[in-house]
């Protein structure tokens, strides 16, 4: 092997990684909104959760990148630990899918239809496919489709140009010696780990070792210390993004090395006794791809139905690890965002729409208790509002921030759809709550100068007030919901608001002249009337763009005109809403 072979190695070993990365990552995108309900379904079972862990790795090619998402969801509390450690084991049998897709590299057969099978007789059409559907087609979810393939026929080039670069290492005797060295299993398994906590893929450092094996000097008993240390060696990804999250979070990480360490040094003692009583031909003969796929897999199920029922023992073991400080009573404060889960887009978008719902929540409270300050006003109450109207000011730009930052990751379009569509209603929801503050002002000052309404305002202020809880509590349905039957009822009910505010100042105004109202209850009439108005304003265009977002339209003016004009649904309902809430002139 001489300088231009270590070079191509390099070339191949890069293309391979590259490849590795890209297919996953498109995969990832490809799998969208699906990835996140296949997550958000897990349960406190062990199968279930095993299995989660199994089919989101299989999907996205890297135990990695599941675990660090598990570390982001316990970190954030949608997770717990125990659901957290189910998962975990199962991304290490869901990696394994990588090594079988490298294994079609080492088939030899004079077969045509084995040859095909072959990633270099295949490869060349993927690649072809890819790029074709990458520079041709307009629709993006094709266009994805295309960079899977042009990965995978990256990564399969990377890993032959790997294995004809090593080739003539079966002629260094140095070579050889370096490889009888590794059959000391404990040398074996530090060989495994360092390389992996290097390039931080278990499957790659495999895919290494299967190109290595192409030189038929790799024996079984070297590839069997060095796959149990790769697979220790993929932890250092989990440990390095449990870096500044809870206890909880960092119990998931070390859970994570200690089911790999405990794996591997039960196994690998059994190994080591059954290949010394037993004079096993197989462990002194050359390894290829296929075997290299097999000892992999057969390790790490192995690994797993010896720990999967021990879950138990390791969660309690890794809080005897990560103790809780005197006096605590183990529960954190919940760090609502991790950017953790902007590994995976669509968990990180589905994670924002649940922090959303609360803000939204939130907001719809703080508008709601306000309106009730206005028959029985409370300093402490008032209080409380404020409060909450706070923290839907930091939701806003904790949300806001988030958003921005997460559209860079390549989505699919409904995943950015989506982004969209929480980026615009994050900022009508806060302004609803801040309009709640406005109403407790008037509510304030009703109560600081004793205003007393007249007998009809009253009647009138019950109606209005009645129509803007029915419009928050709707839209806060339909936005949780992403109801759009519930959606396309808030249009109609907001336009009733508008018109019960302009014949409530009108009525005023009649009042006034006939002295039954003072100027000073105008003002306070006339600003809770506006607040009262733009609350329900916002209300509908947070429906608006629940029902754009659902037929993928931008145009809201016009789709509002086109709703009021030509909807039989829309008159209706207004009619329905006007008899509700309607009051005598």
């Amino acid at each position: 092997m001489d300088l231009f072979d270590a070079l191509t190695l390099i070339g191949g070993l890069c293309l391979f990684l590259f490849g590795m990365n890209l297919m996953g990552e498109y995969l990832e995108k490809s799998a969208g909104s699906g990835l996140n309900k296949l997550l958000s379904k897990l349960t406190t079972g062990k199968m279930a959760g095993f299995l989660t862990g199994l089919g989101v790795t299989a999907v996205i090619q890297s135990s990695s990148a599941t675990t660090v998402m598990v570390v982001g969801f316990v970190n954030s509390g949608v997770m717990s630990l125990k659901q957290a450690i189910n998962v975990i084991m199962g991304a290490n049998v869901g990696t394994t899918v990588t090594a079988w897709l490298l294994s079609l590299t080492g088939i030899e057969s004079g077969n045509v239809f084995v040859k095909l099978l072959k990633p270099t007789s295949f490869t060349p059409v993927l690649a072809l496919v890819g790029i074709i559907l990458y520079m041709m087609s307009k629709k993006s979810r094709n266009k994805d489709i295309g960079v899977i393939l042009l990965g995978f026929a990256t990564l399969m080039f990377g890993m032959d140009t790997m294995s004809g670069a090593v080739a003539g290492l079966k002629e260094v005797p140095q070579f050889a010696n370096i490889l009888v060295m590794f059959s000391n299993p404990v040398l074996g398994v530090l060989a495994g780990a360092v390389l992996t906590g290097i390039i931080q893929s278990s499957s790659a450092s495999v895919g290494i070792l299967q190109a290595l094996s192409s030189t038929g000097a790799v024996t079984i008993g070297a590839s069997v210390p060095i796959i149990m240390g790769q697979n220790i060696g993929t932890c250092v990804t989990a440990l390095l993004s449990s870096v500044g999250t809870n206890r909880n979070a960092r119990r998931a990480s070390l859970v994570h090395l200690m089911f790999n360490i405990i794996g591997t040094t039960v196994l690998l003692s059994v190994y080591c006794v059954v290949t010394g009583v037993f004079n096993l031909e197989i462990v002194n003969s050359s390894a290829n791809e296929l075997s290299i796929a097999i000892c992999h897999t057969v390790f790490n199920v192995l690994c797993t139905a010896l720990m999967l029922p021990m879950s138990g023992l390791l969660e309690k073991l890794s809080y005897k690890l990560i103790k809780e400080p005197a006096g605590s009573t183990g529960q954190e404060k919940v760090i609502e965002l991790d950017k953790r889960l902007m590994t995976t887009p669509a968990v990180a978008i589905g994670r924002a729409k649940e922090v959303t719902c609360h803000m939204a929540k939130v907001s719809a409270q703080a508008l709601t208790a306000s309106l009730d300050l206005l028959y029985d006003f409370s300093e402490e109450r008032a209080e409380e509002i404020a409060v909450k109207e706070s923290v839907v000011d930091r939701y806003e730009d904790t949300i806001g921030s988030y958003l921005v930052e997460l559209s860079a990751a390549p989505m699919s379009d409904a995943d950015n759809n989506e982004l969209s569509k929480l980026l615009f209603v994050i900022g009508d929801f806060e302004r609803i709550s801040d309009h709640a503050i406005n109403v407790i002002r008037s509510a304030r000052e009703i109560n600081e100068k004793s205003l007393v309404f007249s007998t009809a305002a009253q009647a009138e202020l019950r109606a209005i007030v009645g129509a803007v809880r029915e419009i928050v509590e709707l839209t806060l349905f339909a936005f949780a919901s992403d109801s759009i039957e519930a959606a396309t009822k808030i249009e109609p009910l907001e336009q009733v608001v508008d018109k019960l505010k302009k014949q409530l100042r009108a009525n005023h105004i009649t009042r006034l002249q006939k002295g039954e109202c003072s100027i000073e209850q105008g003002f306070v009439w006339s600003d809770l009337l506006t607040n009262l108005e733009r609350a329900s304003d916002h209300c509908s265009n947070i429906a608006v763009r629940i029902i754009e977002s659902a037929h993928n339209r931008m145009d809201t003016h016009r789709y509002l005109h086109e709703l009021k004009e030509k909807s039989e649904t829309f008159n209706s309902l207004y009619k329905e809403y006007a008899e509700k809430y309607s009051v005598m002139a």
